[in-house]
């Protein structure tokens, strides 16, 4: 499969202006899977409650309509974050295919101000069977937690989409430990860009990565450009959790030594 990772540099609150431009960048490049940054429609910067609540959409608002017409007409996927309204707010993220959406997740853990906006998630770590492989998604600071990553591992997940809005620098290395410790394929999608909004001045990171079940990094983006890139994945490799003869990264875990 091909899978697409789009590093964008959305402008606050300008959904329309966002939106197109990363569906620009979709089509300018075929991929059966595309990934986009954490609420990459909105921007991410609020200041207050009331911003959330007039930027926020429900899951299947205008951004999904958009996403969703662009997925039945390619024949493909998008995995893509947004403020989701449902009653109380969440970080959310979408995946849309031809046929429409086809689940939700609710981003987990909460990274600073973001606890001052959004209720944390409560959907668990879902994993969706599409035609090319199992994924699920995590969002963002998720990745601070092993446990994240370890239950869509446990759950079947042979590949993690994991939109981001990434202010702290240590993610895309510790994106390689991720795959490793679970041999799962990982793509995040940053943004780039900055937000000084309020008195809360953001520097994202970009360096959106494609990362192998081995460690490997098959392709990198920049710090600071907006840019599209796939790489071709066979998500059946996913499924060897061996080490060696002696060593299978799942099947030996000692749950029984575990104080969780």
């Amino acid at each position: 499969m091909q899978i697409a990772i789009v590093q964008t540099n959305p402008e606050f609150g300008e959904i329309k202006k966002n939106v197109a431009a990363a569906l620009a960048m979709m089509e300018s490049m075929r991929a059966n899977l595309y990934v986009l940054p954490e609420l990459f429609n909105t921007g991410y910067n609020f200041i207050d409650e009331s911003e959330v609540q007039e930027l926020a959409e429900p899951a299947t608002g205008s951004t999904f309509q958009v996403l969703s017409d662009f997925a039945k007409k390619a024949n493909t996927f998008v995995v893509y974050g947004f403020a989701e309204k449902a009653g109380v707010i969440f970080n959310s993220a979408a995946l849309v295919g031809p046929a429409g959406i086809i689940g939700v997740y609710r981003k987990v853990h909460l990274f600073d101000r973001e606890n001052l906006f959004f209720e944390p998630g409560d959907f668990g770590f879902p994993v969706f069977d599409l035609p090319f492989g199992k994924v699920g998604m995590m969002i963002c600071f998720d990745w601070m937690y092993p446990e994240s990553a370890r239950s869509l591992a446990l759950k079947g997940a042979q590949l993690i989409a994991h939109p981001s809005n990434l202010v702290l620098p240590y993610c895309p290395d510790a994106m390689i430990t991720r795959c490793l410790e679970n041999r799962v394929f990982a793509a995040t999608a940053d943004r780039i860009g900055r937000e000084n909004r309020g008195g809360i001045d953001l520097l994202y990171q970009g360096m959106s990565e494609v990362v192998s079940p081995r460690g490997e990094v098959l392709r990198r983006l920049s710090k600071d450009r907006e840019e599209i890139v796939a790489a071709e994945i066979n998500l059946s490799h996913a499924n060897d959790k061996k080490i060696n003869a002696y060593n299978d990264l799942l099947a030996h875990r000692r749950s029984d030594q575990y104080s969780l």
